[in-house]
C-alpha cells in the first residue's frame, strides 16, 4: 500500500508540473488496485482540463455495410452475405437516415463498416461493381460527400485499416475519422483468441494505420476495448502504444474505453464480461496515462445505471448519442435519452455540452487539420471554443435569444467550479485579473456561466445601482469611400467593394450642418461621426468638420474619429499625434469614439485589417488622447476569427492603459454582424457570437475591467431589443445612444433599425427591472430641455447623402498611410 501511495504521489507531482507519467510508472499502475484513489487523482485530473463540462456528439449511425473480412469473435456487426438484406446500405438509404437525423438537430453522421468485404465476398465486389465502384473505401467516399453535401451532417468515418493515400483520399470529405486499437497484445491474435483469423485486428497493422492518420494531419479518435481476455499490463501497453503515436503527431482526439458485452450467437457468447470495478480501473488509469488534455470516452448506452460513477473516474465525454439510430455495434443497448443523459450528468456535479465530430481544440485550427473543402461549413457550425453552435441567433437578426441562456441568467448556480469562485472572489476585491484567468471566465458554461453573469450584476449593482444611463444622439459618417480593405466591413467603398450598400457619397458641410441642427431639434446632445478613410482626406479635412459641427450648433457635443482616422490626420498634415490632437481640441473636439480596434492583438489583426493601424498605434493614439485631455471609449468587436484568448488580451490591454490614464469612459462590446461582411461571404469567418458569447462579453468585461472602468454598454443596434434586455442583467448599465442614423452595422446586415426613440430607451431598460436616465457623452444628466425636445420629436426627414464628386484621387498620386503594415511594435 505504502509503494502504492509513493507511486500516486509521485504521479500527481509530476501532474502539477505538466509531466506525464513515465512508462515505467504507468505500467506499474497495474499493481495498484485502489480504484477509488486511482479514480479521485483521474477526476482531478479531467477537472484541470475540461471543468464542469462533459460532452457528447449528437449523431446518426450510418451502417454502410455489415459485411466484413474479420471474424472476431465477439462480434455481432459483422454479417455473412446470406444473412444480409443487401450487401450495402444504398445510397437512398444512407441519405433517408441522414435527412431525418438532421431534422432532429444531429450534427454528425457516424459511417461504421466492415473491414474491407470486397477482399472475402464475391456479393461485396458484384454491389460494389452494380452500382460503379472498385472499393468498399470509394463507395464510402461517395456517400459521405453526398450526406455533407445534401443535408449538412459532418461525416465521421470509421473504415478500420488504411493506407497512407486511402486516408488522404477520405480526409477531403470528413473532419474526423476513428480506428479502435482494442488491444495491442498479439496474444489475443492467437488460435482460440478473440482476434484470430481477423487480419485487420494485428496490433502493428492497426497501429500503423494511426500513425499514417497522424502524417495526414487527420484528427483521430481511438480506444481500448477491455475484458477479451487481456491483462491489465496489456491494457497500459496499449494506450502507451496510442500516447507514443500522438505524441508524435498530436491527432488523437479521444480514448474511448469500451467495456466487453457478450452477445448471443458469437464465440464470445458465455464469456465474462467486465465488471463495474474493471471499468472504472481502467478509465481511472487511462486518465492519468494520458493526463488532463485528452478527451477519455465510455459509451453511456453499455453501463445503465452507473454514470455518475463513470463521471467519477475521469472521463470528459460520452461519446455520439444519436436521437434516432440504434447503436449497430450493440444493438442490444439502447442510447439513454440525451434529457436522462443531462439529468444523471448534473447528478455527477457536471454540465452536459454538446460537441461537434471533430473536438474544440482541432475546430479551432481547420488550417491544420481539416480539409479547405469543409472550413466554411465548420466555421458556420462553431463558436470561439470550437464547440456547435446550438441555436439560431446571431447579431443584427430578428431571431429571439435562446430561452436556455436567458433563464440561466436569472438562474442560481447549483455547483460553481472552484477556480471560478476564486476568480469571481478576486474580481469583486478590486484585484487585476490574468491572461488565463479571464479565458477562464470566457469558457464558463452550466453553472459556471450562470456564476460568472450574476457575479457581473453584483459588481454593476454595487457600482451604477440601478441605474441604465443612455445619451440621445444622431451617427454622421461623413463618407463611405475609403481606401483600407479591413475585410469585416460592408459599410467602406473603394474600388473593389461596389457591389457593397450603398453608391460612394462624400457628405458636404452644408449635409452634415442640416443632420446637425435636425438633430439638436430633435433632443440629441452629440453627434458621433466617423466614415471611411477617403484617400483624399487629410489632417484639416477632419477639423474642418469639427468646425461645421460647430459653425451650425455651438453647443452640440462631437464625439468623433476613431484612433485611425486621427492617425491618419497626424500623418498628413505632418504633425505628431498630441501635436495634431490638441488641434483638434481647438477645432472643438470634445471627446473620441475608441472605435478601429476590433481586436487589439496583431494575430488577429492581420488577418482581418492587415493595414490598419496596429494594437500598439492604437493603443498610443488613446494614449496621446487621454495625456492631452480627451476623455474616450473604448470597444470591441468580436465573434469572427479570434478565439477566447484574444479576447482576453484585449480586455487586459485596455484595462492595463486605464490603469494608466484613466481616460476611458466606457466600455462597448461589438459583436461581429455577419450578414454581409465581406470575410463572411467568402467562408472566412464565423457568424458572429452565439448569444452565450455575446453575453460572457459584457460580463467578463465587468469583471476584468472593474474598478478601472465603470460604465459597460450594450448596442441595441447589434443586440436587438431582447438581447438589450438580458445583458442589463449580466453586468450592463449603459445603452449607448438613440443614434438616428445608424448605417455601419445596417450595411453589414443588421435588422434592428437606425433609430431607437427615447421613449423605447427607457421601455427596454424597465423592462429590465432597471432605472432610465438620459445622459451626457460625459455621463452627467441630460439638461431638461434637452429631454422634452426628444420626447417631442417628430420623424427623421430622410438623409441625403452627398454623391462622391471623384472616385480617383486627383492631382497627382501620393502615397497612402497604412500604417498597419510599418513594424509591429510589441505591447507586452
Amino acid at each position: 500500500m505504502n509503494d502504492s501511495n509513493a507511486l500516486l504521489e509521485r504521479l500527481r507531482t509530476g501532474h502539477d508540473r505538466g509531466n506525464l507519467p513515465s512508462d515505467e510508472d504507468a505500467l506499474a499502475l497495474a499493481g495498484i488496485d485502489d480504484t477509488r484513489a486511482l479514480a479521485e487523482l483521474a477526476a482531478d485530473l479531467r477537472d484541470r482540463g475540461f471543468a464542469n463540462i462533459v460532452t457528447y456528439s449528437r449523431k446518426v449511425f450510418i451502417p454502410l455495410t455489415h459485411l466484413c473480412r474479420d471474424v472476431c469473435h465477439y462480434c455481432t456487426f459483422a454479417q455473412v452475405p446470406r444473412k444480409v438484406q443487401a450487401p450495402y446500405l444504398s445510397i437512398e438509404e444512407v441519405l433517408e437516415t441522414a435527412r431525418h437525423g438532421a431534422e432532429m438537430g444531429c450534427k454528425e453522421a457516424l459511417f461504421t463498416l466492415g473491414e474491407k468485404p470486397e477482399l472475402r465476398y464475391k456479393a461485396a465486389r458484384e454491389a460494389l461493381a452494380g452500382m460503379g465502384f472498385e472499393t468498399t473505401l470509394d463507395y464510402l467516399l461517395h456517400a459521405a460527400q453526398r450526406v455533407y453535401e445534401e443535408t449538412g451532417l459532418m461525416p465521421h468515418l470509421n473504415p478500420g485499416t488504411m493506407t497512407p493515400a486511402e486516408l488522404r483520399k477520405l480526409r477531403h470529405m470528413s473532419p474526423s475519422m476513428g480506428i479502435m486499437i482494442e488491444s495491442t497484445s498479439d496474444r489475443l491474435c492467437g488460435k482460440g483468441m478473440p482476434h484470430y483469423g481477423s487480419p485487420d485486428k494485428v496490433p502493428a497493422v492497426r497501429l500503423q494505420t494511426l500513425a499514417d492518420a497522424g502524417r495526414a494531419k487527420i484528427p483521430f479518435t481511438t480506444g481500448i476495448l477491455i475484458g477479451i481476455g487481456e491483462t491489465r499490463q496489456e491494457r497500459i501497453e496499449s494506450l502507451l502504444a496510442i500516447r507514443a503515436i500522438h505524441a508524435e503527431y498530436g491527432h488523437v482526439q479521444e480514448i474511448i474505453v469500451q467495456n466487453f458485452r457478450a452477445k448471443p450467437e458469437t464465440k464470445m457468447a458465455n464469456a465474462p464480461e467486465p465488471d463495474l470495478n474493471e471499468l472504472l480501473w481502467t478509465i481511472a488509469v487511462a486518465r492519468i496515462v494520458f493526463g488532463p488534455e485528452m478527451s477519455v470516452q465510455a459509451p453511456p448506452n453499455l453501463s445503465p445505471g452507473v454514470l455518475e460513477k463513470i463521471v467519477d473516474a475521469g472521463i470528459n465525454d460520452w461519446g455520439g448519442v444519436s436521437p434516432l439510430t440504434p447503436d449497430f455495434v450493440n444493438p442490444e443497448a439502447p442510447w439513454p435519452h440525451l434529457d436522462d443523459l443531462a439529468a444523471q450528468t448534473r447528478s455527477a456535479g457536471k454540465t452536459l455540452a454538446e460537441r461537434l465530430t471533430i473536438y474544440p481544440r482541432y475546430a479551432q485550427d481547420l488550417d491544420t487539420w481539416v480539409d479547405t473543402e469543409l472550413h466554411e461549413t465548420l466555421l458556420g457550425m462553431t463558436d470561439a471554443d470550437g464547440f456547435p453552435r446550438t441555436d439560431r441567433w446571431s447579431p443584427g437578426e430578428e431571431i429571439d435569444p435562446p430561452q436556455e441562456v436567458l433563464d440561466a441568467i436569472h438562474t442560481a448556480p447549483r455547483q460553481v467550479s472552484a477556480d471560478i469562485q476564486a476568480i469571481i472572489a478576486r474580481s469583486e476585491a478590486g484585484q487585476p485579473l490574468s491572461e488565463a484567468e479571464v479565458i477562464r471566465l470566457f469558457e464558463a458554461r452550466g453553472d459556471d456561466f450562470n456564476a460568472v453573469v450574476q457575479a457581473a450584476d453584483r459588481i454593476r449593482q454595487k457600482t451604477n445601482g440601478d441605474t441604465v444611463s443612455y445619451v440621445v444622439n444622431r451617427n454622421i459618417n461623413y463618407t463611405n469611400i475609403c481606401y483600407f480593405k479591413c475585410q469585416f466591413c460592408a459599410f467602406s467603398k473603394g474600388k473593389l467593394s461596389e457591389n457593397l450598400r450603398g453608391r460612394p457619397y462624400d457628405l458636404s458641410h452644408e449635409e452634415i450642418q442640416r443632420r446637425t441642427e435636425e438633430a439638436w431639434a430633435r433632443g440629441a446632445t452629440e453627434v458621433c461621426m466617423q466614415g471611411g478613410i477617403h484617400p483624399e482626406y487629410t489632417g484639416q479635412t477632419y477639423t474642418d468638420i469639427v468646425r461645421a459641427v460647430k459653425e451650425a450648433v455651438p453647443d452640440m457635443h462631437v464625439h468623433a474619429f476613431s484612433p485611425l482616422e486621427v492617425w491618419q490626420g497626424a500623418a498628413s498634415s505632418n504633425k505628431d499625434l498630441k501635436g495634431y490632437l490638441e488641434e483638434l481640441k481647438a477645432s472643438g473636439l470634445s471627446t473620441l469614439p475608441g472605435t478601429a480596434a476590433e481586436i487589439l492583438d496583431d494575430e488577429v489583426r492581420q488577418i482581418i485589417c492587415a493595414d490598419k493601424i496596429n494594437t500598439a498605434q492604437w493603443l498610443e493614439v488613446m494614449r496621446a488622447a487621454h495625456e492631452v485631455g480627451f476623455r474616450t471609449t473604448a470597444t470591441i468587436m468580436y465573434g469572427h476569427v479570434e478565439r477566447p484568448k484574444h479576447w482576453a488580451r484585449h480586455l487586459i490591454r485596455v484595462r492595463d492603459l486605464q490603469r494608466e490614464t484613466g481616460g476611458f469612459t466606457e466600455f462597448v462590446p461589438l459583436p461581429f454582424v455577419h450578414m454581409e461582411a465581406p470575410m463572411y461571404l467568402k467562408g472566412k469567418a464565423r457568424k458572429g457570437p452565439t448569444f452565450r458569447e455575446a453575453i460572457l462579453m459584457h460580463s467578463v468585461a465587468r469583471l476584468t475591467l472593474s474598478p478601472w472602468i465603470t460604465n459597460i454598454q450594450s448596442s441595441w443596434v447589434k443586440m436587438g431589443h431582447k438581447g438589450v434586455e438580458a445583458s442589463l442583467n449580466a453586468g450592463c448599465n449603459d445603452l449607448g445612444g438613440t443614434l438616428m442614423n445608424e448605417s455601419i452595422s445596417r450595411a453589414a446586415g443588421t435588422l434592428h433599425g437606425q433609430e431607437t426613440s427615447p421613449q423605447r430607451m427607457a421601455e427596454m431598460i424597465e423592462a429590465a427591472g432597471r432605472l432610465p436616465r438620459q445622459r451626457t457623452t460625459l455621463y452627467e444628466d441630460a439638461p431638461a430641455e434637452r429631454i422634452a425636445a426628444g420626447l417631442a420629436a417628430g420623424e427623421l426627414t430622410d438623409i441625403i447623402n452627398t454623391p462622391a464628386k471623384k472616385y480617383e484621387r486627383a492631382g497627382g498620386k501620393r502615397e497612402l498611410l497604412r500604417p498597419g503594415l510599418i513594424d509591429a511594435v510589441s505591447v507586452d
